[in-house]
């Protein structure tokens, strides 16, 4: 996949901090869904790719991974699908959380960040606040980090790397330079830009989003002999479908923490992931899949991936 000319964005954070309208506001259209209820409005990761200043970007907004009401089941789902839309890797993690006063629920959040993260994801990450207008006048988003201790750790890990929008007030502009969307988007851009050039071009990546990423590409082929008149979108779209089927049964035992753990970078757990993917569950225990097909032995299998997930 030719990663030259454009820029993959993961948009992280808890149900209800923004990361929808964020990513509207950072296309300057509405293409996400937003949500106007306490319940997510992304059961899944959506995706958008759209040009921007001469090159491809994509932003993959993602599920609600850090909320605590999610059962195992519905969180293992979203991690799935979430893998597939991964792979092979992006180039930044943007970090969603929203300027207030920082409850249980918010620590929480830095908790899990903390512990699932591995020191190079950090290297691809910057923090972004949301609901800017909540910052009292006069003061930046520094002012607001440095007051609080483990949101100013996160942002150290990030390399220093923290911005501010504010989706509903800050769209017009204003004449405080400092709150207005666009001048902060474009922030945000030369942000990413310089964290990318410091990673010399690299996407982050780890063994088991390329071995994903290697399945994907061997649907598409497959799709492609007998795709009719299918676009190459709606190749990938159909072939991530089928690998993240394939995932929920080949990782049917395996609990949501490591999913979290190996999509992050955790040695041990990407480990165990791809040692699970290279077998299937049968009578007699664990036995090695066939050559003649991964994804036809794992859709027969006992356990099939829940209908709000698959198209």
């Amino acid at each position: 996949m030719d990663m030259s000319n454009s820029t993959r964005m993961v948009i992280l954070g808890k149900t209800g901090v923004g990361k929808s309208s964020l990513a509207n506001t950072i296309f300057g259209e509405q293409l996400f869904k937003i949500g106007h209820s306490v319940n997510s409005e992304t059961i899944k990761c959506q995706a958008v790719t759209k040009p921007v200043n001469e090159r491809n970007i994509t932003l993959i907004d993602t599920p609600g991974f850090f909320d605590t009401d999610r059962s195992e089941e519905e969180l293992k789902a979203e991690i799935l699908r979430s893998i597939t839309e991964f792979a092979p890797g992006p180039h930044a993690f943007l970090i969603v959380l929203k300027v207030e006063r920082f409850t249980e629920q918010e620590q929480a959040v830095i908790t899990k960040i903390h512990q699932y993260f591995s020191e190079e994801v950090f290297q691809y990450a910057t923090v972004l606040f949301t609901h800017g207008d909540q910052l009292p006048e006069g003061q930046t988003i520094e002012d607001f980090v440095h007051d609080n201790v483990p949101v100013r750790d996160l942002v150290t890990k990030c390399g220093g790397r923290c911005l501010v929008v504010d989706n509903k007030y800050w769209k017009n502009n204003q004449q405080e330079e400092y709150r207005n969307n666009q001048v902060q988007v474009k922030e945000l851009f030369k942000t990413i830009d310089q964290m990318v050039k410091a990673n010399k071009g690299r996407c982050y990546t780890n063994e088991m989003l390329q071995a994903v990423e290697e399945r994907i590409m061997e649907e598409e082929q497959l799709i492609r002999q007998s795709s009719g008149n299918k676009s190459e979108g709606e190749i990938r779209e159909e072939a991530k479908n089928n690998v993240f089927k394939w995932l929920w049964t080949k990782l049917a035992g395996i609990k949501a923490s490591a999913l979290w753990g190996a999509l992050f970078g955790q040695v041990g757990m990407v480990r165990d992931i791809i040692a699970a993917l290279t077998r299937t569950r049968g009578s007699a225990g664990m036995t090695e899949v066939t050559e003649e097909g991964a994804v036809g032995v794992a859709l027969r299998g006992p356990k099939k991936a829940p209908d709000a997930f698959t198209k």
